[in-house]
């Protein structure tokens, strides 16, 4: 059996956490792959509104294991909260809930680390969510880290407090002041760490293998979205683990050849939260408008989105290096009171048209080529089928699966589960 894919195809809040939890029915587990509490993914089942950090999306199905995969990180503190909201909402987990040993702590400092950094850097900042993210991947790669699998050793404390006053060390050269309660987290951290132990530990690697060799269906789940990858995103303004297909294999332990479907969620139109290159961005009325009917507010944060046009170019570029085989595209309802809308069809670059990302985006000097289509001025909410969509509308999805090139296989019209339609 194959391990299909679902991940973001721009700058991450695509919507992947709705397309999880519509899919979850038809596989057996879904693991999530990488990234940490940063990622906000927003699910409704009917007239409730769930967001989840850590978690997977497939939480919320019956039958569905879910599994925190090596690739991922994990603030006790944040999980404990997401445990608390599935015990409020009466979600039963315990049996279906599984983390691999192997997948990273991140400390109090880790998040101290953060927030000095981002404050030492001023104009310069990258718009970390301060969520200690970055720095618990470099003790990862620095072979500094503590894992899931170390809190039930005995000399867990004293490598602990090793790692943190490491981490006291390095605070001393950012030479800035941060508000932050050390004590207060601390001790937070702790409490939550035990709640934590109580779930179901296990080797990641060996429990999706197992899984995949006696025919379970399995889906892996990613965050943030794939603009944001180490390697491939919007560099430096990028966050700190592979958000690219690639990074299923690493995050949780399988082979290439285990690959199967990749899903490529993208939105009707295009957001980014933080800072770094956005090149269709928009700075008017219409991108303020995008924001308010697109409730454009991050789900972790609550920072407000940046806005503007699908950018086909990039869109292009992350089905390419994805190897993305569908494409679902999100929030089309969010364009249903626009008369015009754009899409950016190239790139003007120093006088020369492409369709190819540059290798620094940063200051490349992009200028949009856009193209202009006429809305559709109606309503989606009841529109139940593909084919009930107006024609202009199926009409600009089929331009935008002409331009990528790749064939979009459903279109979500709003968040619940029931609006999703299949092309």
């Amino acid at each position: 059996m194959a391990v299909d894919v679902i991940l973001g195809l721009q700058w991450g809040d695509e919507g992947k956490g709705k397309i999880v939890d519509y899919l979850a029915e038809n596989y057996d587990l879904v693991c999530r792959f990488q990234g940490g509490p940063n990622a906000g993914h927003t699910i409704k089942i009917q007239d409730n509104k769930y967001v989840l950090h850590t978690i997977p999306s497939g939480v919320f199905r019956e039958n569905v294991i879910n599994l925190v995969g090596n690739g991922v990180v994990i603030d006790p503190v944040t999980f404990l909260k997401e445990l608390k909201g599935l015990d409020q909402a009466q979600i039963p987990y315990r049996d279906r809930l599984f983390i691999a040993h192997k997948a990273h702590l991140i400390l109090p400092t880790h998040r101290l680390l953060d927030a000095a950094s981002e404050a030492s850097k001023g104009k310069e900042k990258i718009g970390s969510t301060l969520k200690g993210i970055g720095p618990t991947y470099m003790d990862k790669t620095g072979r500094n880290g503590l894992r899931i699998g170390d809190v039930i050793t005995d000399d867990f404390q004293s490598r602990y407090h090793k790692l943190k006053e490491k981490h006291l060390n390095l605070l001393k050269q950012f030479q800035v002041d941060v508000d932050f309660d050390l004590e207060g987290e601390e001790k937070k951290w702790l409490e939550s760490l035990e709640v934590l132990k109580s779930l179901n530990f296990v080797d990641g690697e060996y429990f999706i293998n197992d899984a995949i060799n006696d025919g379970k269906r399995v889906l892996a789940e990613g965050a943030q979205g794939s603009m944001l990858d180490i390697d491939f995103g919007t560099y430096p303004y990028v966050t700190s683990s592979n958000t690219v297909t690639a990074g299923v294999c690493n995050g949780l332990g399988i082979a290439p050849s285990k690959v199967g479907k990749v899903y490529g969620i993208a939105k009707a139109y295009c957001t980014r939260v933080g800072s770094g290159p956005f090149p269709t961005e928009l700075h008017d009325d219409v991108g303020e408008k995008m924001r308010r009917i697109g409730m454009e507010f991050g789900a972790t944060t609550g920072r407000p989105r940046r806005c503007g046009w699908i950018d086909i170019p990039q869109l292009k570029y992350t089905c390419m290096i994805n190897g993305v085989t569908d494409i679902v595209i999100t929030k089309l309802d969010v364009l249903d009171e626009f008369e015009e809308i754009r899409y950016c069809e190239n790139y003007d670059i120093n006088g020369q048209s492409t369709d190819r990302l540059p290798f620094d985006i940063n200051h490349a000097g992009i200028s949009p080529t856009y193209s202009s289509y006429e809305g559709w001025n109606s309503s989606l909410d009841d529109v139940v089928t593909y084919d009930q969509l107006p024609s202009k509308a199926s009409g600009y999805v089929d331009i935008l699966q002409e331009a990528i090139g790749v064939k979009i296989s459903m279109v979500s019209t709003g968040p619940e589960r029931r609006k999703i339609l299949h092309k």
